[in-house]
């Protein structure tokens, strides 16, 4: 097999229509709870004070404030549109303006002086969720049009490939950014020893809220290296969460403990991070939809759909040219060869015969 072959493979798993909109199902509760808390302090950047205003990213083509008026229905906008999203309602025509939306709406917030990443990987997930066809099940338009023709096919699993590449390169980047301000004497413990220091003892001179953990650590320098060395390994190491399902799902473990580690050293909260939405894309979320309360939940909305949340076994392969079972946490996802599917025994002399475990009711 030829490595395009194998990258093919690698991309365009088939995966379950389900997991792909339960991705969706996931952010969008995250992002309608989310912006509808923070409306008033998105609101609170319908500014006009052109001294003030320091644009970036889309919003630096505009060159000047947004009217007040108009940025504030933005932000409203962007809200309504976020239960749209959530409800795959629309979704091909609606999904897209709300990732605009939101686009234009967190980059505005960002171009006052003060540039916060703490939300980037949700607006690139949406992004993606908003441009595949992640509310083919579970939402109104499913429910309208009925099921999709297959269950199990590869364009469902790109999109999730691309929402796993997306949140291991953002830390990959941040790892190679540590490189570029700090070098390999990042490791040393140094550096963040002292960052998360000047962190605490400024917000105790601003009366915000601090870690007393972070300053009653700061006499131990041995610690920080530690986590220095472990935040290096996490970051330039993200990749490999790509390459497995296994690795990926402790890569996520472990980069959530990380978050939780800069909430008590430095009282910085990646909500998007801690409450685990981020790393959603490394399991299997749809077989949440198993569990009691979620199935009647399911049921209620009409988002009921027949047989198992899982894959069938005879769903095709992404050559169309054997029989492919989804992969174990024991198989590799890599281009390396490494967890490639295998034929069934005898699949020439018995062309349609179909195991019956596991299969679609």
């Amino acid at each position: 097999m030829s490595l395009l072959e194998r990258l093919d493979r690698f991309w365009r798993r088939p995966m379950p229509a389900t997991r792909l909109a339960t991705l969706r199902v996931i952010v969008g509760l995250f992002g309608a709870i989310y912006l509808s808390i923070r409306t008033p302090h998105l609101l609170s950047y319908a500014l006009d004070d052109v001294d003030r205003f320091r644009p970036v990213g889309v919003i630096a083509l505009g060159g000047a404030p947004i009217l007040p008026a108009v940025y504030q229905a933005l932000v409203i906008a962007t809200v309504v549109f976020s239960f749209a999203f959530l409800a795959g309602w629309r979704h091909r025509v609606l999904a897209p303006i709300y990732a605009a939306l939101l686009w234009v709406v967190l980059t505005y917030s960002n171009s006052w002086g003060q540039i916060m990443h703490t939300d980037n990987l949700f607006l690139l997930h949406v992004v993606v969720l908003a441009l595949t066809p992640s509310a083919d099940a579970l939402s109104m338009d499913a429910k309208r049009k009925g099921p999709p023709e297959r269950h199990v096919d590869a364009r469902y699993g790109w999109p999730i490939r691309l929402l796993v590449s997306v949140g291991a390169l953002a830390y990959l980047l941040a790892g190679v950014a540590k490189l570029q301000n700090s070098g390999f004497d990042f490791v040393a413990g140094e550096t963040l020893r002292n960052y998360v220091g000047f962190d605490n003892v400024r917000k105790l001179e601003l009366g915000s809220v601090h870690s007393p953990l972070g300053a009653w650590l700061l006499p131990y320098p041995a610690f920080f290296g530690v986590l220095a060395w472990v935040s290096f390994v996490l970051e330039l190491g993200a990749p490999f969460a790509i390459l497995g399902r296994r690795i990926g799902k402790l890569w996520a473990v472990a980069v959530w403990g990380f978050h939780v580690g800069v909430l008590a050293l430095m009282a910085i909260g990646f909500v998007y991070q801690l409450t685990f939405v981020a790393f959603a894309p490394f399991f299997d979320v749809e077989k949440l939809w198993d569990r009691k309360p979620l199935k009647k939940l399911r049921t209620k909305l009409g988002w009921d759909f027949e047989g198992s949340v899982l894959p069938e076994p005879d769903a095709a392969d992404v050559a169309g040219l054997e029989e492919a079972p989804e992969a174990t946490d024991d198989e590799s996802d890599g281009v390396s060869g490494v967890g490639d599917r295998h034929e069934p025994a005898e699949a020439e002399d018995e062309p349609d015969h179909h195991p019956e475990d596991g299969r679609a009711g």
